[in-house]
């Protein structure tokens, strides 16, 4: 079977390219898919990401499982003048409820003119890739309603000349649940309306979330079917000796071997709260200090480039904490381990985590926002490295890992973050030395994760569609 990609946040850094890896990777265990994958990132209508729009990054993807398209889809027009024109959409279908009703007709003639041109590049690029089942992911969201409109209409189209296939739009996000706000306005509605294109029950239509939470709001939703929950696969990160790229990774970063490396598996981006990372390292590097170990290093997975007010201010807290020196941003991780353009090496999170776990390290997981994540990655990461976490409260932690994971907590305010510093090195020092009650904790979480995160149900949803390829 041939997938394709099409994702609705595809920046080179977004965790749920590297989500989609472990997937693909159970598709290949299993003989049920083809490689490379045809993909579709999303540059092109993400204005909000400035650095990637239109085009996507200047080093591309080149994993050799994605084949992301090699040009933006059809020309719209002056860049700029697009740009302002899929901000406003976005704006305006986020304030749908309070239109009238020449503004919403206005509005529909708006998406309508966008959607066309991406319904026929859709269906030209499945037609040209032999895509069976396009996996959409997070376009049910509206950062773009028009490309959304049009890929149910290519999707249809595709189905009608094939006979088979479809699309299955895959969420780890929804409206209610994704609390996003830019300059204090609200960047999505908090429920479906008229101009946001559901997942419709159909022969070539699959929905899956990646939560039972999800679920439940999406069972709020005008469709005659919830979506199946479908939870997220997790990487295997084997153990033993560092392969010499692991090696010249750090060389190259100029990082001394003998100090631990906390790893931030997310994007720089405001609700993901890389600041108050930032804080704990700096509370990390005292406690060390005062125990005569060495200070840790924090690797942070995404990219300056994203949001570059909040990398402004991310930068201006590095330099009043003195930090950086011991902070590298990685500007994405790739779904495989790879030289860049320069030959240096750029490590997939798997290498990441197993660097990491050598060094005695961690992991720092601290959204700033407790209701915009609907899972949380940070310690399922931790878990199956074998690592310590630590991490701020936010709503979706307990449904997702149980009352029993272990975490480092995190109070953001300063006399807790100086407590987190002091328990996150206590447990990095116990977890390297195999102290019983620490290897005890840690073994814990894996079998947690292990259980939350099984990977039956992907395996047992790539069959079916496989099936429905004819």
């Amino acid at each position: 079977m041939r997938i394709g990609l099409v994702c609705g946040d595809g920046v080179p850094a977004s965790g749920l390219l590297t989500i989609f890896r472990n997937v693909v990777g159970l598709g290949v265990d299993l003989r049920l898919l083809e490689l490379p994958v045809s993909a579709d990132l999303g540059y092109s209508w993400r204005p909000d990401k400035p650095a990637f729009f239109p085009y996507g990054p200047a080093e591309r993807e080149a994993s050799g499982l994605l084949e992301p398209a090699g040009q933006a889809p059809p020309a719209l027009g002056d860049p700029d003048r697009m740009a302002a024109e899929w901000t406003s959409i976005r704006m305006s279908v986020a304030e749908g409820a309070a239109l009238g009703p020449a503004e919403r007709a206005r509005l529909h003639e708006r998406i309508d003119r966008l959607a066309g041109p991406y319904r026929d590049y859709f269906s030209e690029w499945m037609r040209r890739n032999r895509v069976d089942w396009t996996i959409a992911v997070n376009m049910t969201l509206s950062d773009a309603a028009p490309v959304t409109k049009a890929l149910h209409a290519a999707a249809r189209h595709r189905r009608h000349e094939s006979g088979a296939g479809g699309v299955l739009f895959w969420d780890h996000d929804l409206f209610g649940s994704c609390a996003d706000y830019e300059e204090g306005v609200r960047k999505y509605p908090d429920r479906p309306n008229e101009f946001t294109p559901l997942p419709e029950a159909g022969p070539g239509v699959r929905w899956a979330v990646v939560s039972e939470a999800l679920a439940q709001e999406a069972a709020r939703y005008p469709v005659p079917e919830r979506p199946r929950v479908v939870p997220n696969i997790l990487p295997r990160v084997p153990t033993g000796a560092l392969e010499p790229r692991l090696k010249e990774f750090l060389d190259g970063l100029g990082l001394d071997p003998r100090r631990p490396i906390l790893l931030n598996p997310v994007r720089v981006y405001r609700v993901k709260g890389v600041e108050l990372a930032l804080e704990v390292l700096a509370a990390a590097r005292s406690a060390s200090a005062e125990r005569g170990l060495p200070a840790p290093y924090l690797l942070v997975f995404g990219s300056l480039a994203e949001d570059p007010s909040y990398s402004d201010e991310v930068l201006s807290t590095a330099r009043r904490l003195d930090l950086l020196p011991d902070v590298r941003f990685l500007d994405g991780v790739p779904l495989r381990s790879v030289r860049d353009s320069s030959g240096s090496w750029r490590l997939d999170e798997i290498d990441l985590l197993r660097t990491a776990a050598a060094s005695g390290g961690g992991v720092v997981f601290t959204p700033n926002t407790e209701d915009v994540e609907t899972v949380g990655l940070g310690p399922a990461l931790a878990a199956v490295a074998g690592l310590p976490c630590a991490s701020t409260a936010y709503t979706a932690f307990e449904p997702t890992y149980g009352k029993d994971f272990f975490v480092v907590p995190v109070d953001p305010r300063p006399a807790g973050i100086g407590r987190s510093g002091v328990e996150l090195v206590a447990a990095m020092r116990a977890n390297r030395a195999g102290e019983p009650r620490m290897a005890g904790m840690v073994r814990r979480n894996r079998e947690i994760v292990d259980r939350r995160f099984p990977t039956g149900p992907w395996a047992e949803l790539l069959t079916e569609l496989a099936e429905g390829t004819g």
